[in-house]
């Protein structure tokens, strides 16, 4: 169901893509779209690693600096069936991780130095086999997209100051409307998608670590700490952490702004596993 959400949501986010670019530019304007779109999601398929990680001011680590970490990574991700992936840690005293990576032959496992401190063995397994979900299920590259499009319809109508637009009529209130609701109606489409990936993460790494449990207690425990301690991160690459350390909590109308979902809806549905239901 968590992929068919996604799927759902990544066609609407792309129809709205085409038709601002219809709205805003005729048919020139569409091609104009297209194109401008697919060369966004190139770069960012290809560089979309060595940005976030430098962004995370992340290093790269092996067996010697880091053995204990790299057993762990390499012995759940053969439970998952994966290639071994590159592992980093990130210097922030704040607990959590994120993976990226445009596909599992060239993924990175990142961690922080603080969950590396503040997280007992069990819970970090489970946070390592939650980033591994990420890569099994390609939910990088499914990202860039939904980041790439949403990117581009914002900034549509400063490209078509550039490519033009034919003669074929559009309606100025349409055209005005789409200027302004375009990219909230975008922004809140990339953020439902990226709040499906994370339900589908959780499921599928307590499949791969074998029990939902301590991802559960992870959750909470990263939750519980994020709010004390601070991270200073970019705001474009936060939501690609574990728990997103930039945003507030909120329920109602708010859940619609977050990139993840509340923390207790995540417990709720790994309780809900473990006991069989």
């Amino acid at each position: 169901m968590n992929n068919v959400k996604t799927f759902v949501l990544l066609a609407g986010l792309m129809g709205l893509f085409l038709m601002a670019g219809q709205l805003l530019g005729g048919s020139q304007g569409l091609m104009v779209a297209l194109v401008f779109g697919s060369l966004f999601n190139f770069i960012m398929y290809f560089f979309s690693d060595r940005l976030v990680l430098r962004m995370y001011g992340a290093q790269l680590v092996g067996p010697e600096q880091a053995p204990e970490l790299y057993a762990m990574v390499d012995r759940l991700r053969q439970r998952a069936g994966l290639p071994m992936p590159k592992v980093a840690v990130a210097p922030h005293e704040q607990p959590n991780a994120f993976a990226t990576g445009r596909n599992p032959e060239h993924a990175v496992v990142a961690v922080t130095t603080g969950i590396l401190k503040y997280m007992p063995q069990e819970e970090l397994e489970g946070v390592l086999a939650h980033e591994l979900a990420h890569v099994k299920s390609r939910d990088m590259l499914i990202s860039t997209i939904a980041a790439g499009i949403a990117g581009a319809i914002s900034n549509l109508p400063y490209l078509l100051l550039f490519g033009g637009r034919d003669n074929e009529p559009a309606h100025p209130l349409a055209q005005l409307a789409l200027v302004l609701l375009g990219p909230i109606g975008a922004m809140l489409i990339q953020f439902g998608i990226s709040r499906q990936r994370e339900f589908e993460a959780d499921r599928v790494g307590a499949e791969i670590l074998g029990r939902p449990l301590p991802l559960a207690n992870a959750l909470r425990r990263l939750d519980a700490l994020s709010h004390r301690i601070p991270m200073d991160v970019a705001p474009a690459v936060a939501p690609l952490a574990q728990v997103n350390p930039l945003a507030a909590s909120g329920g109602g109308m708010l859940k619609l702004f977050s990139t993840h979902p509340p923390i207790e809806e995540r417990v709720a549905r790994l309780e809900a596993m473990a006991a069989g239901r």
